[in-house]
């Protein structure tokens, strides 16, 4: 070790691997931008202007939720969620999990139910939220449900079988849009119709409130060449338990931790 280090040959500064002439890349830049339009330079200095610093993004911290839920007559849905609990909590009810996508833990996103994150329905890292959701169905394929929040009291959540719907929470409502994911999933797989949930819309109770909810079938836009994007059909080799995933969202499902 010691002689590794009285013979080590420091290497050339970043600047000698950025640019063979460094200070000169304004200069030579527009020169030959200019000579390819054949126009004349400008009389001034070639100058470049420095990038601003991004604005700093606090870590994200997220935690599977285990999502228990219950159907009750008419539009309605009763949603209890529990941030990665020891143990599954008892209760009556249907169990999923919600997991979000930048989940420390991606096991977790194998086992998901619903799949969401957070952000501008235009960021440009994501792609429109449609889109989106439809990598995600294509990239878990255990998942039923792909939801992205795109503000206070609105979702985009696309289904397994390719219907992408809007949520949009009436005035007084104020919880987290992906519970309203979570309750169209325990819908769906409660064998209720999406056209019903079109036509009523759909209440969502967390606790003792009652949150109203709006949705609307969503256009699909464009991907690059004019092509729709649509999650991939069913492999014809998969598990019974995986296809009946992509036919029906699992209702009852008691172990979403361990996949059991």
């Amino acid at each position: 070790m010691d002689a590794l280090i009285e013979s080590h040959i420091p290497q050339p500064g970043p600047m000698r691997f950025t640019s063979s002439v460094p200070g000169e890349a304004a200069v030579r830049l527009r020169r030959a931008f200019y000579g390819l339009m054949a126009a004349p330079e400008p009389p001034g200095p070639a100058l470049l202007l420095p990038l601003p610093l991004p604005d700093p993004e606090p870590a994200l911290r997220t935690a599977p939720l285990y999502v228990l839920t219950r159907v009750l007559a008419g539009p309605e849905v009763v949603v209890t969620r529990y941030a990665d609990p020891a143990r599954e909590p008892a209760g009556a009810g249907d169990a999923h999990l919600a997991v979000h996508e930048d989940t420390r833990d991606p096991v977790q996103l194998g086992l998901a139910d619903v799949v969401f994150r957070s952000g501008a329905p235009d960021d440009p890292r994501f792609g429109p939220p449609g889109r989106w959701a439809a990598e995600v169905l294509d990239r878990h394929r255990h998942c039923a449900l792909a939801a992205y929040v795109t503000g206070p009291s609105s979702c985009v959540v696309r289904t397994r079988e390719g219907a992408l719907l809007r949520l949009t929470a009436v005035a007084e409502a104020d919880a987290d849009p992906a519970v309203y994911a979570s309750a169209v999933h325990a819908w769906l797989a409660a064998g209720r119709t999406l056209a019903a949930l079109v036509e009523d819309g759909l209440t969502v109770r967390t606790g003792s409130t009652d949150h109203h909810v709006v949705v609307a079938a969503e256009a699909d836009g464009p991907t690059t060449g004019g092509t729709r994007q649509r999650p991939s059909p069913t492999p014809a080799g998969r598990s019974t338990a995986h296809a009946n995933d992509a036919d029906t969202p699992r209702a009852g499902r008691r172990s979403p931790r361990t996949g059991s």
